[in-house]
């Protein structure tokens, strides 16, 4: 079966939806079904790529013209064994974080808005769908203004959900994260504005020819800079525990702060890799101060949400720790580790949310007890705390596996065997911080006023056990994702 133009078809296809979502206000929380079934069409169409992949395809690549009067800009979109499988994961999150937020958002607009606002189900849904594409443009994008654009639209439109739909203080923090990521956004303008004036390109595949050339190297730097204001590592991570702590849907914004380790794989690791490896180093240390620091920032939460906000700052070093490396072990290890991360992040956000809009708390000292009224909430609970805490058969063993393969294979005595040491003993951290909350809240006595608390409805649940049974498939199955990513990575390498 042919599919036209496929890539196009999955940035598409949710942006025409969402303006068409505009013209379907009076339909209410029945625009969560519609946007999930758009979703879910995209995932098959990228399901579908990615067996060609696996058969042996090398990549599926398309080329349109932007604009030829005064720059000559193309814009094309490439998924091969890198971009396609991160693409795909995001894709699937964000279809089960729609079904999800079919009843969830509905609790959120008639706590903020009243029960008869229909109009702010279509606001959200197309905006949702409008973040969807903009995520999925950013991993398959081929040119660097493109990658801006989709990077811009994600942002704002996950300025706007927080905005409309958050909770305590929500317009000052979404202003907070709207100012933090913008300065992120700039540092990385300023690398791509940098980068056309060193190739008169902007095409991805433009910056190898500027690992010989003196301003290689500020282009490497503002991107990097960039990057990693978004991945919010120690130094950059004051915006995150307040943004993802009031987010309605943070869980989409978890993948955000991951997809940066993507970005610097395929723009420097790939492209820039003799001016990349000054960084190694230095980036190396920082991921092992950021795991800490993320570790005990997490351990001083009692405000669940916040606390598993907390623990993205932490996890998501460790896929920076792996690229560091600059070892083919431990880049495929990062980027493994980052589709672990978001899978089991995603489910404990969302169990997060669950228990708030169940309980109407987030007090870890006012909970207790709830296995016994939420049941599924508490085993998502149990198994998103088993990927992030890498225990086997889940997805997050082999990713933390994979990525100290790398790091021992390329830690020099003194240093990098100290932050190798260091990691490992880190692991020990996530056990602690990640099942701390399930004993908190899920065991021990019931608080009286949680005696007539529900199990969520099946929309907020089945979707979550859904991402963990790919991440089950991806721990006792790695290959199926090591084995595309693997031979991109190998190319990179000069």
């Amino acid at each position: 079966m042919i599919i036209p133009y496929p890539l196009l078809q999955v940035i598409l296809i949710p942006i025409i939806f969402a303006f068409i979502s505009i013209f379907l206000g009076n339909t209410g929380r029945k625009l969560g079904w519609i946007a999930s079934g758009v979703l879910i069409y995209t995932s098959l169409i990228m399901i579908k790529i990615g067996m060609d992949l696996w058969s042996g395809t090398n990549y599926y690549y398309e080329e349109y013209y932007w604009s030829s009067v005064l720059f000559n800009i193309k814009f094309g979109f490439l998924a091969d064994g890198l971009s396609l499988p991160i693409a795909l994961i995001m894709n699937i999150i964000c279809t089960a974080c729609a079904l999800y937020s079919i009843h969830y958002i509905e609790h959120r607009i008639e706590e903020i808005y009243g029960e008869k606002r229909k109009g702010m189900y279509t606001v959200y849904f197309s905006t949702y769908l409008l973040f969807t594409a903009g995520l999925i443009g950013i991993s398959l994008s081929t040119n660097l203004a493109q990658m801006y654009v989709f990077t811009e639209l994600a942002l704002i439109t996950s300025y706007i959900m927080l905005d409309l739909y958050g909770y305590i203080d929500r317009h000052r923090i979404a202003m907070m994260y709207f100012i933090w990521n913008h300065i992120g956004a700039a540092m990385f303008l300023i690398g791509i504005a940098l980068a056309y004036i060193g190739t008169g390109s902007f095409e991805v595949f433009a910056l190898r020819t500027l690992n010989s050339n003196p301003l290689g190297i500020w282009v490497c730097f503002f991107i990097l800079i960039g990057w990693l204001v978004k991945m919010a590592v120690f130094g950059f991570h004051v915006w995150l525990p307040w943004v993802h702590g009031e987010h309605p849907m943070a869980p989409i914004i978890a993948i955000v702060v991951g997809l940066a380790n993507y970005v610097i794989v395929r723009l420097l690791y790939g492209e820039l890799f003799s001016l990349f490896k000054i960084f190694a180093m230095p980036l190396f240390i920082l991921a092992i101060i950021t795991i800490i620091y993320g570790a005990f920032l997490t351990l001083a939460q009692d405000d669940i949400k916040r606390l598993y906000a907390c623990s993205t700052i932490s996890q998501t070093a460790y896929s920076m720790l792996g690229i560091a490396t600059l070892t083919i072990m431990g880049v495929v290890g990062g980027i493994f580790y980052f589709i672990s991360h978001i899978l089991g992040k995603s489910v404990l956000l969302s169990v997060a949310a669950t228990i708030m809009s169940q309980t109407g708390i987030r007090d870890m000292k006012k909970l207790g007890g709830l296995a016994r009224k939420m049941p599924l909430t508490a085993t998502l609970c149990i198994l998103g705390s088993m990927v992030l805490s890498a225990f086997p058969p889940l997805s997050g063993f082999q990713g933390e596996w994979i990525i100290f393969v790398g790091v021992f294979k390329e830690a020099s005595y003194p240093i990098g065997l100290t932050v190798a040491l260091v990691a490992v003993f880190a692991t020990f951290l996530s056990a602690i911080y990640t099942f701390w909350p399930v004993i908190r809240v899920f065991f021990g006595p019931l608080p009286s006023e949680l005696e007539n608390v529900k199990e969520a409805p099946l929309t907020m649940t089945l979707p979550l056990f859904v991402l963990m049974f790919i991440s089950f498939i991806l721990g006792i199955y790695p290959e199926s994702i090591v084995a595309l990513i693997s031979p991109v990575i190998k190319s990179m390498i000069p």
